[in-house]
Protein backbone atom coordinates (compact mmCIF):
# COMPACT_ATOMS: atom_id res chain seq x y z
CA UNK A 1 0.00 0.00 0.00
CA UNK A 2 0.66 3.47 0.04
CA UNK A 3 1.67 5.03 3.48
CA UNK A 4 1.99 8.71 4.14
CA UNK A 5 3.19 9.08 7.55
CA UNK A 6 2.89 12.90 8.73
CA UNK A 7 5.20 13.75 11.91
CA UNK A 8 2.68 16.93 12.92
CA UNK A 9 4.79 18.75 15.45
CA UNK A 10 6.21 22.26 15.00
CA UNK A 11 6.83 23.37 18.26
CA UNK A 12 10.74 24.44 17.38
CA UNK A 13 11.16 26.08 20.90
CA UNK A 14 14.05 26.09 22.52
CA UNK A 15 15.17 24.03 19.16
CA UNK A 16 13.51 21.61 17.08
CA UNK A 17 13.29 18.07 17.91
CA UNK A 18 14.23 15.70 15.34
CA UNK A 19 11.23 13.09 14.79
CA UNK A 20 13.55 9.96 15.46
CA UNK A 21 9.89 7.73 16.17
CA UNK A 22 8.26 8.42 12.81
CA UNK A 23 11.38 7.82 10.74
CA UNK A 24 11.70 4.65 12.53
CA UNK A 25 8.41 3.62 11.86
CA UNK A 26 8.43 4.67 8.12
CA UNK A 27 11.81 2.40 7.72
CA UNK A 28 9.92 -0.51 9.59
CA UNK A 29 6.77 -0.23 7.38
CA UNK A 30 9.05 0.24 4.32
CA UNK A 31 10.49 -2.81 5.32
CA UNK A 32 7.11 -4.51 5.25
CA UNK A 33 6.67 -4.28 1.69
CA UNK A 34 5.36 -0.62 1.87
CA UNK A 35 5.86 2.33 -0.01
CA UNK A 36 6.25 4.78 2.30
CA UNK A 37 6.15 8.57 2.20
CA UNK A 38 7.50 11.29 5.07
CA UNK A 39 6.23 14.45 5.10
CA UNK A 40 7.91 16.49 8.71
CA UNK A 41 6.14 19.43 9.08
CA UNK A 42 8.62 20.80 11.55
CA UNK A 43 9.73 23.70 8.95
CA UNK A 44 6.88 23.55 6.75
CA UNK A 45 5.96 27.21 5.75
CA UNK A 46 2.02 26.29 4.69
CA UNK A 47 1.12 23.47 6.56
CA UNK A 48 -2.52 23.17 5.00
CA UNK A 49 -1.05 23.32 1.16
CA UNK A 50 1.91 20.80 1.93
CA UNK A 51 -0.74 18.53 3.28
CA UNK A 52 -2.60 18.58 0.45
CA UNK A 53 -0.34 18.30 -1.69
CA UNK A 54 0.95 15.33 -0.57
CA UNK A 55 -2.32 13.40 -0.41
CA UNK A 56 -3.20 14.47 -4.38
CA UNK A 57 0.65 13.43 -5.48
CA UNK A 58 0.79 10.26 -2.99
CA UNK A 59 -2.30 9.29 -3.13
CA UNK A 60 -2.08 7.12 0.40
CA UNK A 61 -4.10 4.31 0.95
CA UNK A 62 -3.19 4.88 4.92
CA UNK A 63 -2.75 8.02 6.79
CA UNK A 64 -0.54 7.42 10.11
CA UNK A 65 -0.13 11.15 12.30
CA UNK A 66 2.15 10.84 14.70
CA UNK A 67 2.03 13.40 17.71
CA UNK A 68 4.56 14.07 20.22
CA UNK A 69 2.98 16.90 22.26
CA UNK A 70 -0.13 18.02 24.00
CA UNK A 71 0.67 21.12 25.64
CA UNK A 72 4.37 22.88 26.75
CA UNK A 73 3.93 22.57 30.22
CA UNK A 74 4.16 25.77 31.18
CA UNK A 75 1.26 26.83 34.07
CA UNK A 76 2.23 30.59 33.51
CA UNK A 77 1.33 30.49 29.60
CA UNK A 78 -0.08 27.62 28.85
CA UNK A 79 -0.29 26.46 25.40
CA UNK A 80 -2.73 24.11 23.31
CA UNK A 81 -0.58 22.47 20.86
CA UNK A 82 -3.69 19.82 19.66
CA UNK A 83 -5.73 22.59 17.76
CA UNK A 84 -3.43 21.92 14.58
CA UNK A 85 -3.66 18.17 14.92
CA UNK A 86 -7.27 18.98 14.35
CA UNK A 87 -6.98 21.08 11.61
CA UNK A 88 -4.31 18.51 9.93
CA UNK A 89 -7.43 15.65 10.15
CA UNK A 90 -9.50 18.11 8.40
CA UNK A 91 -7.55 18.61 5.72
CA UNK A 92 -6.26 15.25 5.11
CA UNK A 93 -10.40 14.21 5.29
CA UNK A 94 -11.39 17.23 2.52
CA UNK A 95 -8.62 15.04 0.23
CA UNK A 96 -8.65 11.41 0.84
CA UNK A 97 -11.31 8.88 2.48
CA UNK A 98 -7.62 6.94 3.68
CA UNK A 99 -8.12 5.75 7.25
CA UNK A 100 -6.62 8.07 9.58
CA UNK A 101 -4.11 5.79 12.41
CA UNK A 102 -2.46 8.09 15.44
CA UNK A 103 0.77 7.39 17.27
CA UNK A 104 3.57 9.01 18.91
CA UNK A 105 4.19 9.97 22.23
CA UNK A 106 1.48 12.08 23.09
CA UNK A 107 -1.09 8.63 22.30
CA UNK A 108 1.00 7.22 25.12
CA UNK A 109 -0.61 9.79 27.18
CA UNK A 110 -3.87 10.06 26.40
CA UNK A 111 -5.00 7.41 23.66
CA UNK A 112 -8.77 8.09 24.22
CA UNK A 113 -8.99 11.84 24.42
CA UNK A 114 -6.78 12.37 21.48
CA UNK A 115 -9.13 9.64 19.56
CA UNK A 116 -12.43 11.18 20.84
CA UNK A 117 -10.64 14.81 19.73
CA UNK A 118 -10.03 13.43 16.07
CA UNK A 119 -12.47 11.03 15.73
CA UNK A 120 -9.29 8.61 13.75
CA UNK A 121 -9.69 5.19 13.09
CA UNK A 122 -7.61 3.98 15.72
CA UNK A 123 -4.28 4.58 16.68
CA UNK A 124 -0.92 3.05 17.94
CA UNK A 125 -0.14 3.01 21.99
CA UNK A 126 2.73 0.62 21.74
CA UNK A 127 5.57 -0.17 20.04
CA UNK A 128 4.71 1.60 16.65
CA UNK A 129 8.35 0.00 14.79
CA UNK A 130 6.39 -3.18 15.63
CA UNK A 131 2.26 -2.69 15.60
CA UNK A 132 2.38 -0.51 12.79
CA UNK A 133 3.34 -3.07 10.25
CA UNK A 134 1.17 -5.10 11.48
CA UNK A 135 -1.61 -2.91 11.62
CA UNK A 136 -1.09 -2.28 7.98
CA UNK A 137 -0.94 -5.90 6.94
CA UNK A 138 -4.40 -6.26 8.72
CA UNK A 139 -5.90 -3.66 6.92
CA UNK A 140 -4.21 -4.53 3.61
CA UNK A 141 -5.81 -7.55 3.70
CA UNK A 142 -9.54 -6.41 5.05
CA UNK A 143 -9.27 -8.08 8.22
CA UNK A 144 -10.34 -7.05 11.65
CA UNK A 145 -7.63 -5.69 14.21
CA UNK A 146 -9.34 -5.31 17.24
CA UNK A 147 -7.37 -8.31 18.68
CA UNK A 148 -4.03 -6.95 17.73
CA UNK A 149 -2.18 -5.84 20.80
CA UNK A 150 -1.23 -2.43 20.94
CA UNK A 151 -3.62 -0.61 18.90
CA UNK A 152 -6.68 1.69 20.85
CA UNK A 153 -9.75 2.67 19.27
CA UNK A 154 -13.70 3.43 19.79
CA UNK A 155 -16.45 1.18 18.93
CA UNK A 156 -19.84 2.08 19.87
CA UNK A 157 -18.52 5.31 22.10
CA UNK A 158 -16.68 2.59 24.07
CA UNK A 159 -12.99 3.10 24.42
CA UNK A 160 -11.14 -0.29 23.65
CA UNK A 161 -7.10 -0.49 24.04
CA UNK A 162 -5.24 -3.61 23.65
CA UNK A 163 -2.73 -4.80 26.07
CA UNK A 164 0.94 -4.40 24.64
CA UNK A 165 3.40 -6.85 25.43
CA UNK A 166 7.08 -6.44 23.87
CA UNK A 167 7.35 -9.47 23.25
CA UNK A 168 10.00 -8.91 20.15
CA UNK A 169 11.75 -6.64 21.67
CA UNK A 170 15.36 -5.55 19.70
CA UNK A 171 18.41 -5.17 21.77
CA UNK A 172 19.52 -3.40 18.68
CA UNK A 173 19.99 0.16 19.31
CA UNK A 174 17.57 1.41 15.73
CA UNK A 175 19.28 3.90 13.20
CA UNK A 176 17.25 5.35 10.57
CA UNK A 177 18.52 6.81 7.54
CA UNK A 178 17.19 10.32 8.57
CA UNK A 179 19.50 11.81 5.32
CA UNK A 180 17.04 9.62 3.20
CA UNK A 181 13.45 11.52 5.34
CA UNK A 182 14.21 14.61 7.16
CA UNK A 183 15.23 18.14 6.07
CA UNK A 184 19.21 17.81 7.89
CA UNK A 185 20.56 20.81 6.77
CA UNK A 186 17.17 22.92 8.30
CA UNK A 187 17.71 20.64 11.46
CA UNK A 188 21.54 21.50 12.03
CA UNK A 189 20.86 24.92 11.03
CA UNK A 190 18.72 24.96 14.67
CA UNK A 191 21.37 23.15 16.33
CA UNK A 192 19.23 20.10 16.76
CA UNK A 193 20.72 16.88 18.34
CA UNK A 194 20.24 13.59 17.05
CA UNK A 195 18.18 11.48 19.67
CA UNK A 196 18.91 7.88 20.77
CA UNK A 197 17.90 5.75 23.60
CA UNK A 198 19.86 3.13 25.31
CA UNK A 199 17.12 1.48 26.98
CA UNK A 200 12.91 1.35 26.78
CA UNK A 201 11.24 1.46 30.05
CA UNK A 202 11.75 3.17 33.40
CA UNK A 203 11.76 1.79 36.94
CA UNK A 204 10.91 4.83 39.01
CA UNK A 205 7.80 5.90 40.27
CA UNK A 206 7.49 9.93 40.08
CA UNK A 207 4.09 10.58 40.70
CA UNK A 208 3.98 12.94 37.08
CA UNK A 209 5.47 10.59 35.40
CA UNK A 210 4.17 9.01 32.22
CA UNK A 211 7.03 6.70 31.31
CA UNK A 212 6.00 4.07 33.10
CA UNK A 213 2.39 4.20 30.61
CA UNK A 214 3.81 5.10 27.71
CA UNK A 215 7.19 2.81 27.40
CA UNK A 216 6.35 0.44 30.71
CA UNK A 217 8.08 0.20 33.91
CA UNK A 218 10.59 -2.73 33.15
CA UNK A 219 13.82 -1.37 31.79
CA UNK A 220 14.91 -3.22 28.50
CA UNK A 221 18.38 -2.65 27.44
CA UNK A 222 19.85 -2.36 24.65
CA UNK A 223 22.97 -3.58 23.27
CA UNK A 224 26.01 -1.46 24.31
CA UNK A 225 28.09 -2.41 20.79
CA UNK A 226 25.12 -1.30 19.05
CA UNK A 227 24.60 1.77 20.64
CA UNK A 228 28.17 2.88 19.94
CA UNK A 229 28.20 1.53 16.26
CA UNK A 230 25.03 3.60 16.14
CA UNK A 231 27.16 6.89 17.49
CA UNK A 232 29.51 6.12 15.31
CA UNK A 233 27.82 5.85 12.08
CA UNK A 234 25.69 8.62 12.52
CA UNK A 235 28.72 10.86 13.28
CA UNK A 236 30.06 9.54 9.79
CA UNK A 237 27.45 10.93 7.88
CA UNK A 238 27.67 14.82 9.64
CA UNK A 239 25.20 14.08 12.36
CA UNK A 240 27.90 14.44 15.43
CA UNK A 241 25.55 16.44 18.05
CA UNK A 242 24.11 13.30 19.78
CA UNK A 243 21.54 13.27 22.64
CA UNK A 244 20.64 10.37 25.11
CA UNK A 245 17.16 11.22 25.76
CA UNK A 246 16.31 7.69 27.95
CA UNK A 247 13.77 8.63 30.94
CA UNK A 248 17.09 8.51 32.95
CA UNK A 249 20.35 7.40 31.85
CA UNK A 250 21.90 6.26 34.37
CA UNK A 251 19.55 3.50 35.71
CA UNK A 252 20.69 1.09 35.64
CA UNK A 253 24.01 2.27 36.20
CA UNK A 254 26.13 -0.57 35.17
CA UNK A 255 24.25 -0.33 31.73
CA UNK A 256 25.52 3.25 31.54
CA UNK A 257 28.78 2.43 32.42
CA UNK A 258 28.91 -0.08 29.63
CA UNK A 259 27.27 2.33 27.28
CA UNK A 260 30.10 4.89 28.13
CA UNK A 261 33.21 2.10 27.97
CA UNK A 262 31.74 0.81 24.63
CA UNK A 263 31.71 4.55 23.25
CA UNK A 264 35.05 5.30 24.33
CA UNK A 265 36.58 2.25 22.52
CA UNK A 266 34.96 3.59 19.02
CA UNK A 267 36.83 7.09 17.39
CA UNK A 268 33.21 8.91 17.11
CA UNK A 269 34.20 12.09 17.44
CA UNK A 270 30.77 13.58 18.74
CA UNK A 271 29.57 16.14 21.26
CA UNK A 272 27.50 13.69 23.30
CA UNK A 273 24.68 15.06 25.70
CA UNK A 274 22.43 13.92 28.15
CA UNK A 275 20.09 15.80 30.59
CA UNK A 276 18.39 12.95 32.17
CA UNK A 277 21.11 11.61 34.90
CA UNK A 278 19.58 10.59 38.35
CA UNK A 279 21.52 11.92 40.95
CA UNK A 280 21.25 8.31 43.31
CA UNK A 281 23.52 6.34 41.02
CA UNK A 282 25.75 9.33 40.54
CA UNK A 283 29.53 9.34 40.68
CA UNK A 284 33.14 9.76 39.94
CA UNK A 285 33.13 6.95 38.28
CA UNK A 286 30.46 7.87 35.93
CA UNK A 287 31.66 10.95 34.97
CA UNK A 288 34.82 10.07 34.25
CA UNK A 289 33.48 7.30 32.03
CA UNK A 290 31.48 10.28 30.02
CA UNK A 291 34.05 12.28 29.77
CA UNK A 292 36.04 9.28 27.93
CA UNK A 293 32.97 8.62 26.19
CA UNK A 294 32.80 11.95 24.40
CA UNK A 295 30.34 13.62 26.43
CA UNK A 296 30.38 17.28 26.22
CA UNK A 297 27.41 18.21 28.24
CA UNK A 298 24.97 16.56 30.87
CA UNK A 299 21.94 17.34 33.16
CA UNK A 300 20.40 16.08 36.63
CA UNK A 301 17.30 15.93 36.99
CA UNK A 302 16.48 17.38 40.56
CA UNK A 303 13.06 18.94 40.64
CA UNK A 304 13.87 20.00 44.49
CA UNK A 305 16.85 19.66 46.96
CA UNK A 306 14.32 19.09 50.21
CA UNK A 307 13.55 15.81 51.28
CA UNK A 308 9.61 16.62 52.10
CA UNK A 309 9.58 17.09 48.33
CA UNK A 310 11.46 14.61 47.10
CA UNK A 311 9.36 12.28 48.83
CA UNK A 312 6.31 14.01 47.78
CA UNK A 313 7.41 13.06 44.44
CA UNK A 314 8.04 9.44 45.10
CA UNK A 315 11.54 10.66 43.31
CA UNK A 316 13.55 7.83 44.85
CA UNK A 317 16.18 9.93 45.91
CA UNK A 318 17.18 12.44 49.28
CA UNK A 319 18.54 15.67 49.36
CA UNK A 320 22.37 13.79 50.54
CA UNK A 321 22.27 12.45 47.02
CA UNK A 322 21.64 15.95 45.81
CA UNK A 323 24.14 17.13 47.75
CA UNK A 324 26.57 14.31 47.08
CA UNK A 325 26.01 14.85 43.25
CA UNK A 326 26.65 18.36 43.50
CA UNK A 327 30.28 17.43 44.96
CA UNK A 328 30.83 15.28 42.15
CA UNK A 329 29.93 17.74 39.73
CA UNK A 330 32.94 19.77 41.16
CA UNK A 331 35.34 17.71 40.48
CA UNK A 332 34.87 17.33 36.65
CA UNK A 333 34.63 19.68 33.68
CA UNK A 334 31.43 18.41 31.62
CA UNK A 335 29.29 21.76 31.81
CA UNK A 336 26.12 20.83 33.73
CA UNK A 337 22.46 21.67 33.67
CA UNK A 338 20.27 21.48 37.01
CA UNK A 339 16.53 20.78 36.24
CA UNK A 340 14.35 21.77 38.87
CA UNK A 341 10.56 21.12 39.31
CA UNK A 342 8.75 23.51 41.86
CA UNK A 343 5.27 23.06 43.57
CA UNK A 344 4.87 19.13 44.20
CA UNK A 345 3.13 17.44 46.85
CA UNK A 346 4.55 18.61 50.07
CA UNK A 347 6.10 22.10 48.64
CA UNK A 348 6.00 24.85 50.83
CA UNK A 349 7.53 28.15 51.56
CA UNK A 350 10.66 26.82 53.53
CA UNK A 351 10.92 23.83 50.90
CA UNK A 352 11.29 26.48 47.85
CA UNK A 353 14.06 28.25 49.93
CA UNK A 354 15.82 25.39 50.78
CA UNK A 355 16.17 24.44 46.74
CA UNK A 356 16.49 28.01 46.03
CA UNK A 357 19.90 28.30 48.45
CA UNK A 358 21.01 24.94 47.32
CA UNK A 359 21.12 25.97 43.72
CA UNK A 360 22.93 29.39 44.30
CA UNK A 361 25.26 27.93 46.58
CA UNK A 362 26.21 24.44 45.02
CA UNK A 363 25.64 25.37 41.37
CA UNK A 364 28.83 26.51 39.90
CA UNK A 365 28.48 29.47 37.99
CA UNK A 366 29.26 28.31 34.95
CA UNK A 367 27.02 26.18 35.12
CA UNK A 368 22.89 26.55 34.67
CA UNK A 369 19.93 25.60 36.92
CA UNK A 370 16.32 25.76 35.31
CA UNK A 371 13.37 25.65 37.31
CA UNK A 372 9.64 25.59 36.14
CA UNK A 373 6.71 25.78 38.44
CA UNK A 374 3.79 23.50 38.49
CA UNK A 375 3.43 20.52 37.44
CA UNK A 376 1.27 19.13 34.47
CA UNK A 377 -1.25 16.55 36.13
CA UNK A 378 -1.79 13.20 33.60
CA UNK A 379 -4.63 11.12 33.90
CA UNK A 380 -3.67 7.51 35.49
CA UNK A 381 -1.02 9.02 37.43
CA UNK A 382 -0.62 9.26 41.23
CA UNK A 383 -0.42 13.08 41.12
CA UNK A 384 -4.32 12.97 39.53
CA UNK A 385 -5.12 11.09 42.64
CA UNK A 386 -3.52 13.55 44.85
CA UNK A 387 -4.66 16.33 43.12
CA UNK A 388 -8.39 15.41 43.46
CA UNK A 389 -7.87 13.90 47.01
CA UNK A 390 -6.56 17.63 47.62
CA UNK A 391 -9.04 19.24 45.69
CA UNK A 392 -6.45 20.75 43.54
CA UNK A 393 -8.21 19.60 40.67
CA UNK A 394 -11.88 18.58 39.80
CA UNK A 395 -12.29 18.22 35.94
CA UNK A 396 -12.87 14.56 34.56
CA UNK A 397 -9.97 12.59 33.17
CA UNK A 398 -12.01 12.86 29.34
CA UNK A 399 -11.14 16.84 29.84
CA UNK A 400 -8.10 16.80 30.93
CA UNK A 401 -6.34 17.05 27.31
CA UNK A 402 -6.91 21.00 27.98
CA UNK A 403 -3.66 21.45 30.48
CA UNK A 404 -4.33 21.10 33.73
CA UNK A 405 -1.65 22.02 36.57
CA UNK A 406 -0.34 20.76 40.22
CA UNK A 407 0.62 23.66 42.97
CA UNK A 408 0.78 22.07 46.31
CA UNK A 409 -2.03 23.60 48.72
CA UNK A 410 0.84 24.56 50.92
CA UNK A 411 1.87 27.44 48.74
CA UNK A 412 0.88 30.39 47.29
CA UNK A 413 1.69 30.33 43.19
CA UNK A 414 1.91 33.76 42.90
CA UNK A 415 4.30 33.95 46.16
CA UNK A 416 6.58 30.88 44.36
CA UNK A 417 6.92 32.70 40.97
CA UNK A 418 8.22 36.11 42.68
CA UNK A 419 10.87 34.48 44.94
CA UNK A 420 11.82 32.38 42.05
CA UNK A 421 12.46 35.93 40.28
CA UNK A 422 14.07 37.07 42.77
CA UNK A 423 16.62 34.42 42.52
CA UNK A 424 16.78 34.76 38.60
CA UNK A 425 17.62 38.66 38.92
CA UNK A 426 20.78 37.23 41.32
CA UNK A 427 21.91 34.63 39.68
CA UNK A 428 22.29 35.11 35.88
CA UNK A 429 22.50 31.40 35.11
CA UNK A 430 19.25 30.57 36.47
CA UNK A 431 16.68 30.48 33.85
CA UNK A 432 12.80 29.55 33.67
CA UNK A 433 10.54 28.00 31.39
CA UNK A 434 9.78 31.55 29.78
CA UNK A 435 13.56 31.42 28.56
CA UNK A 436 13.16 28.70 26.89
CA UNK A 437 10.01 30.01 25.05
CA UNK A 438 11.91 33.26 24.11
CA UNK A 439 10.69 33.29 20.19
CA UNK A 440 14.23 34.68 18.74
CA UNK A 441 15.79 31.78 20.39
CA UNK A 442 16.70 29.77 17.81
CA UNK A 443 17.89 33.13 16.00
CA UNK A 444 20.42 33.23 19.49
CA UNK A 445 21.29 29.67 18.92
CA UNK A 446 22.31 30.09 15.21
CA UNK A 447 24.40 33.40 16.65
CA UNK A 448 26.32 31.67 19.16
CA UNK A 449 26.99 28.83 16.66
CA UNK A 450 28.92 31.32 14.59
CA UNK A 451 30.76 32.72 16.93
CA UNK A 452 32.14 29.03 17.73
CA UNK A 453 30.79 29.21 21.37
CA UNK A 454 31.29 25.91 22.42
CA UNK A 455 28.25 23.45 22.51
CA UNK A 456 26.33 22.60 24.71
CA UNK A 457 24.85 26.48 24.03
CA UNK A 458 22.61 26.23 27.36
CA UNK A 459 26.02 26.65 28.97
CA UNK A 460 26.54 30.40 27.89
CA UNK A 461 22.78 30.89 29.51
CA UNK A 462 24.36 33.34 32.14
CA UNK A 463 26.20 35.45 29.52
CA UNK A 464 23.05 35.47 27.36
CA UNK A 465 20.85 37.13 29.69
CA UNK A 466 23.52 39.39 31.03
CA UNK A 467 23.72 40.67 26.65
CA UNK A 468 20.03 40.50 26.33
CA UNK A 469 19.49 42.30 29.65
CA UNK A 470 22.27 44.96 28.38
CA UNK A 471 20.47 45.19 25.29
CA UNK A 472 17.14 46.37 27.36
CA UNK A 473 15.59 42.76 27.43
CA UNK A 474 13.93 41.91 30.64
CA UNK A 475 15.05 37.72 30.71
Amino acid sequence: MNILLVSTNRNSLPMPVMPAGACIVAQAAERAGHAVHLLDMMFSQGAIRDIESAVTRFKPDVIGLSVRNIDNVNMRNPLFLLNDLQGIVSTVRAGTSAPIILGGAALGVMPEQILRLTDAYCAVAGDGESVFPQLLDRISRDEGFKDLPGVAYIENDVFHLNSYAAARFSANCPLPEYHRWLNIAAYRSHLATVPIQTKSGCQFQCVYCTYPKIEGSNCRLKEPGSVADAVARLAATGLRDIEFVDSVFNAPLEHAMEICEALARVKHKSRLQCLELNPRDFDDALVTSMERAGFVGMGITLESASDPVLLGLRKGFTSRDVHRAAEVVMRHRIPCAWIFLLGGPGETPETVRETLQFAGKHIRPSDVAFFNTGIRIYPETELESIARKQGVLSLPPEEMLVPQFYVSPDLDAGWMEQELKRSMESHMNFINIDSLGLPFLPVINRIGSKLGLSLPLWRHAGTIRRLLRFAGMDV
